[in-house]
Protein backbone atom coordinates (compact mmCIF):
# COMPACT_ATOMS: atom_id res chain seq x y z
CA UNK A 1 0.00 0.00 0.00
CA UNK A 2 1.32 3.40 -0.83
CA UNK A 3 1.75 5.20 2.47
CA UNK A 4 1.70 8.51 0.63
CA UNK A 5 -1.68 7.81 -0.98
CA UNK A 6 -3.05 6.42 2.25
CA UNK A 7 -1.92 9.53 4.15
CA UNK A 8 -3.34 11.86 1.51
CA UNK A 9 -6.70 10.09 1.49
CA UNK A 10 -6.93 10.07 5.28
CA UNK A 11 -6.07 13.78 5.34
CA UNK A 12 -8.77 14.51 2.77
CA UNK A 13 -11.28 12.59 4.88
CA UNK A 14 -10.27 14.46 8.02
CA UNK A 15 -11.06 17.67 6.16
CA UNK A 16 -14.28 16.33 4.65
CA UNK A 17 -15.52 13.02 6.15
CA UNK A 18 -18.42 12.98 3.67
CA UNK A 19 -16.18 12.89 0.57
CA UNK A 20 -17.38 9.68 -1.09
CA UNK A 21 -14.66 9.77 -3.73
CA UNK A 22 -11.84 10.01 -1.16
CA UNK A 23 -13.45 7.31 1.01
CA UNK A 24 -13.82 5.05 -2.04
CA UNK A 25 -10.16 5.67 -2.87
CA UNK A 26 -9.20 4.74 0.68
CA UNK A 27 -11.25 1.56 0.46
CA UNK A 28 -9.55 0.66 -2.82
CA UNK A 29 -6.11 1.28 -1.27
CA UNK A 30 -6.96 -1.13 1.52
CA UNK A 31 -8.34 -3.70 -0.92
CA UNK A 32 -5.33 -3.47 -3.21
CA UNK A 33 -2.97 -3.92 -0.28
CA UNK A 34 -4.82 -7.01 0.94
CA UNK A 35 -6.38 -5.42 4.03
CA UNK A 36 -9.81 -6.67 2.98
CA UNK A 37 -11.46 -6.32 6.39
CA UNK A 38 -10.67 -2.59 6.47
CA UNK A 39 -11.63 -2.28 2.81
CA UNK A 40 -15.08 -3.68 3.59
CA UNK A 41 -15.46 -1.21 6.46
CA UNK A 42 -14.61 1.68 4.14
CA UNK A 43 -16.82 0.45 1.28
CA UNK A 44 -19.71 0.26 3.74
CA UNK A 45 -18.92 3.82 4.85
CA UNK A 46 -19.07 4.97 1.22
CA UNK A 47 -22.47 3.33 0.84
CA UNK A 48 -23.74 4.79 4.13
CA UNK A 49 -22.85 8.26 2.89
CA UNK A 50 -23.85 7.79 -0.73
CA UNK A 51 -26.26 4.92 -1.38
CA UNK A 52 -25.93 5.49 -5.15
CA UNK A 53 -22.19 4.78 -5.34
CA UNK A 54 -22.65 1.51 -7.25
CA UNK A 55 -18.98 0.60 -7.52
CA UNK A 56 -18.65 0.58 -3.74
CA UNK A 57 -21.16 -2.27 -3.74
CA UNK A 58 -19.24 -4.09 -6.45
CA UNK A 59 -15.80 -3.80 -4.88
CA UNK A 60 -17.20 -4.31 -1.39
CA UNK A 61 -18.77 -7.54 -2.62
CA UNK A 62 -15.52 -8.60 -4.26
CA UNK A 63 -13.68 -8.01 -0.98
CA UNK A 64 -16.29 -10.02 0.92
CA UNK A 65 -15.94 -12.88 -1.57
CA UNK A 66 -12.17 -12.95 -1.01
CA UNK A 67 -12.89 -13.16 2.72
CA UNK A 68 -15.14 -16.19 2.03
CA UNK A 69 -18.20 -14.26 3.14
CA UNK A 70 -20.36 -15.15 0.13
CA UNK A 71 -23.74 -14.47 1.70
CA UNK A 72 -22.70 -10.95 2.70
CA UNK A 73 -21.32 -10.43 -0.80
CA UNK A 74 -24.61 -11.64 -2.28
CA UNK A 75 -26.55 -9.18 -0.13
CA UNK A 76 -24.24 -6.31 -1.07
CA UNK A 77 -24.48 -7.14 -4.79
CA UNK A 78 -28.28 -7.15 -4.55
CA UNK A 79 -28.29 -3.77 -2.84
CA UNK A 80 -25.89 -2.51 -5.52
CA UNK A 81 -28.15 -3.79 -8.28
CA UNK A 82 -31.03 -1.84 -6.76
CA UNK A 83 -28.85 1.29 -6.53
CA UNK A 84 -27.54 0.95 -10.10
CA UNK A 85 -31.08 0.44 -11.38
CA UNK A 86 -32.32 3.46 -9.42
CA UNK A 87 -29.69 5.78 -10.92
CA UNK A 88 -29.64 4.25 -14.40
CA UNK A 89 -26.04 2.99 -14.18
CA UNK A 90 -26.23 0.29 -16.85
CA UNK A 91 -22.54 -0.63 -16.75
CA UNK A 92 -22.54 -0.91 -12.96
CA UNK A 93 -25.76 -2.91 -13.09
CA UNK A 94 -24.25 -5.31 -15.60
CA UNK A 95 -21.09 -5.83 -13.54
CA UNK A 96 -23.00 -6.28 -10.28
CA UNK A 97 -25.40 -8.77 -11.88
CA UNK A 98 -22.50 -10.73 -13.38
CA UNK A 99 -20.76 -10.87 -9.99
CA UNK A 100 -23.97 -12.05 -8.33
CA UNK A 101 -24.53 -14.68 -11.03
CA UNK A 102 -21.00 -16.06 -10.56
CA UNK A 103 -21.45 -16.66 -6.82
CA UNK A 104 -21.95 -20.31 -5.95
CA UNK A 105 -25.50 -21.19 -4.94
Amino acid sequence: MSTDRLTILKTLLEQNPNDSFARYGLAMEYANSGDLEQAVVEFREVIAGNADYSYAYFHGGQSLEKLNRSEEARDLYRLGIAAATRIGDHKGLSELQAALDMLPV
